[in-house]
């Protein structure tokens, strides 16, 4: 019993490790339908994953992080509003996702298995991805959480202090879709978004004692 647990147990506890310090920079930023539209989009990444018979997984990681790669540049042509142009490709991308799917004659896929998860059919192998990716996603944000955190305070002086905005938020940009795309068969593309907005969103309210953590208020 506990050897079919394990894989699920173990998923669970490495995207929640991820999404704590990742969707404090989402909420911050004010990130949150950037990270639906990830999510949407990874739908289009899993039909194309059956289609082209690749791994899903790759399949979807590469497609969050192109789309990413895209709003990015999209962004920088100031042709709509942020916003606008999120929703654009969103919805755009999901519908996409949803005919190519429904071009899968000869192949049963259960959506509602990666619109909500299924934490039970997680395998080792689903497991060994999310671990890669969640020890990448953690190096990273630690090696650069200080210009992180600084840009995300005010990106003007982060520019005087000779930092790299531009590189830093397409950095951001892309661990938002990696872990969108590897957390998708865990919790669903439906949900994901909540996992990272809702704890960091949560922790907002919450003040530490001064007198237990001096360091910490200081």
């Amino acid at each position: 019993m506990i050897e079919f647990l394990l894989a699920p147990i173990m998923g669970g506890l490495l995207i929640a490790a991820i999404a704590g310090p990742l969707g404090s920079f989402v909420v911050w930023r004010r990130m949150a339908y950037f990270g639906d539209t990830l999510a949407h989009a990874s739908l289009l990444g899993l039909a194309l994953g059956f289609l082209l018979q690749i791994d899903l997984n790759l399949a979807l990681v590469a497609t969050c992080l192109l789309l990413a790669i895209v709003l990015v540049g999209l962004q920088r042509q100031h042709l709509v509003s942020t916003d606008t142009l999120l929703g654009i490709l969103a919805h755009s991308a999901l519908s996409l996702g949803l005919v190519a799917v429904s071009f899968l004659d000869n192949m049963r896929v259960d959506l509602m298995a990666y619109l909500f998860g299924d934490l039970l059919a997680v395998s080792f192998a689903d497991l060994t991805w999310l671990a890669v990716g969640a020890c990448f996603t953690l190096a990273v944000l630690g090696y650069y959480w200080e210009q992180l955190l600084s840009m995300t305070v005010s990106e003007e002086l982060a520019k005087v202090e000779g930092i790299a905005v531009e590189k830093l938020r397409l950095l951001l940009m892309l661990l938002i879709g990696l872990v969108i795309a590897l957390a998708m068969k865990f919790v669903g593309a439906l949900i994901i978004t909540s996992m990272l907005i809702i704890p960091a969103a949560t922790a907002r309210g919450l003040r530490l004692p001064q007198s237990k953590w001096p360091r910490l208020q200081a």
